[in-house]
């Protein structure tokens, strides 16, 4: 009886130790460290082609007739130079009516992606106010910021000079892409462009060779590559 009362309480004690090794071993371990999060913020006119873009990147797909909301968000994980980051999209509707609450996606936004359409100057023209607006809210003229010129598959029905493109581009001392949402030439380009600028001044670190030199003031789960 002896020996059977303790066989009983060794085994106890052998269980109860392996389950406390157990849970001390998963207590030990750290979670695993979440991707960095990109907060970009799609801005330009109604109909520039800003959602289409957008799907593009996030789903392969061109989208021609897309139906304008308030807002669309989206969020992707991408793999940037190695490292897993996770990138979360605001598309916004771009029509006046919805000016009063531009502040607050401009406010939440991390990284900006201005579009205008080759074929349509009033839209470039309204790039101007975009990037006034977000400099406002932000009040940092440093903020990452890419000037997009979109729908570059029709370029006989062109409007919008490409010196002048790259002129205000130069003023502004952002990079310039020209992109097809239709032929998704240079969309990951965009994205990524803006993505890298991002990442580096989280880390402090210098621009990316894609953006032009700034100057000082007196007073940005799927491989990319």
């Amino acid at each position: 009886m002896f020996s059977a009362i303790t066989y009983e309480l060794s085994s106890k004690f052998l269980e109860e130790h392996k389950c406390t090794r157990l849970l001390g071993s998963a207590m030990s371990k750290k979670p695993a460290a979440q991707p960095t999060l990109h907060k970009v913020i799609m801005v330009g006119s109604g109909g520039v082609g800003k959602s289409a873009l957008t799907l593009q990147f996030m789903y392969d797909e061109f989208v021609e007739d897309y139906e304008p909301t308030k807002a669309d968000s989206y969020r992707k994980k991408v793999v940037l130079d190695g490292e897993e980051v996770q990138i979360d999209i605001l598309d916004t509707a771009g029509q006046e009516d919805y000016a009063a609450i531009r502040d607050n996606y401009f406010r939440s936004g991390e990284g900006f992606l201005c579009v205008f359409s080759i074929t349509e100057p009033e839209s470039f023209d309204a790039t101007q106010e975009f990037r006034e607006q977000i400099l406002r809210v932000k009040n940092d003229e440093n903020i990452p910021f890419l000037l997009v010129g979109n729908k570059s598959d029709l370029g006989d029905k062109r409007r919008v000079p490409l010196d002048a493109c790259r002129e205000r581009a130069q003023l502004w001392q952002v990079p310039y892409v020209e992109t097809s949402a239709k032929t998704r030439d240079n969309v990951d380009k965009a994205f990524l462009s803006l993505i890298r600028a991002m990442s580096a001044q989280k880390r402090g670190a210098a621009p990316s060779p894609d953006a032009p030199p700034r100057r000082r003031c007196a007073a940005p789960c799927c491989a990319l590559v």
